[in-house]
């Protein structure tokens, strides 16, 4: 058997693995290609997706092509594994004949360094996929990679257009919901005030709702300068904050008032006077003194 193996965290899987994949599978002349993601990668500490949703994306782009099978053998492991260790368990598995291992260019640096490498370099025929211009010597295979993406720069939401349209929604959904995590209740108030104060919004108060008998964890409040400084206001907050992870729910809004709902932090974006006239900050501040006493 001739059998090709494309390793990797795919955290996320995107056109460029996707890249590698069609190109090995019409390029390489192998029976099988195995893609393995793996538990977790020898050179780093930790992931932003868990094994078993890497797997999931892995199947969901790749899992119907023929030749192609999806392994799980790193990660039911659950452990770091040296690419010698799997390779020596495909030898075990398959009669090969030939044995071609695909890796990114990124990774010739420090080939030599991998654990094993005199042994590796016996058993497998290294291909190269291309990447940011990185040399590859002569005496190696490589494969012409035209898509120039990694995984860390869609996990810091750049690059979003190169992730696979099957399962592109989901894996903005998670790595955003990701990020919101990672940010503090502090933290993101202060970025919503961040904006609002350099676009000219009032009386900007912040209220802490967070051990309050209320449905959200924090209420912003801001005064306009009208309707159309309100609906400035509105488009700002929306294309400063969605990069940072923020989701808005919802949004209403009248000539007088503004409401955006992030789930747990609501904005109000008033006229001076409809807030002068509904004082909403009083009510919220009685509801914290109530729950005080």
């Amino acid at each position: 058997m001739k059998l090709a193996l494309f390793g990797g965290s795919f955290d996320p899987v995107h056109l460029g693995h996707d890249s590698i994949v069609k190109m090995a599978l019409s390029g390489l002349d192998i029976d099988k290609l195995i893609i393995m993601p793996t538990f977790i990668s020898p050179f780093k500490s930790e992931f932003s997706a868990p094994p078993e949703l890497r797997l999931k994306w892995i199947r969901e782009i790749w899992g119907g092509l023929e030749k192609v099978e999806i392994s799980d053998y790193e990660i039911n492991l659950a452990r770091p594994v040296p690419t010698i260790e799997t390779v020596k368990y495909l030898y075990e598995k398959f009669k090969i004949e030939k044995f071609y291992l695909i890796i990114g260019a990124d990774h010739l640096a420090t080939l030599d360094k991998w654990h094993g490498y005199e042994e590796l370099k016996n058993l497998v025929q290294f291909v190269i996929a291309k990447r940011n211009h990185i040399e590859i010597p002569q005496n190696l295979q490589k494969m012409d990679v035209h898509v120039d993406v990694s995984s860390s720069q869609i996990r810091h939401q750049k690059g979003l257009d190169e992730l696979p349209s099957e399962i592109k929604d989901e894996i903005i959904n998670f790595y955003q919901g990701l990020k919101m995590q990672e940010r503090s209740m502090q933290e993101r108030t202060e970025s919503i005030v961040k904006v609002l104060d350099a676009k000219k919004a009032e009386e900007i108060q912040v209220f802490d709702m967070s051990g309050d008998d209320y449905f959200v964890k924090a209420v912003v409040i801001a005064t306009t300068l009208g309707e159309r400084h309100a609906y400035s206001l509105g488009e700002d907050l929306k294309e400063e904050l969605k990069p940072l992870g923020e989701k808005f729910i919802g949004t209403e809004s009248s000539p007088d008032w503004i409401v955006m709902d992030l789930g747990d932090i609501l904005i109000h974006l008033l006229s001076p006077a409809y807030r002068a006239k509904y004082n909403i900050e009083e009510f919220l501040q009685k509801l914290k003194t109530s729950k005080e006493s």
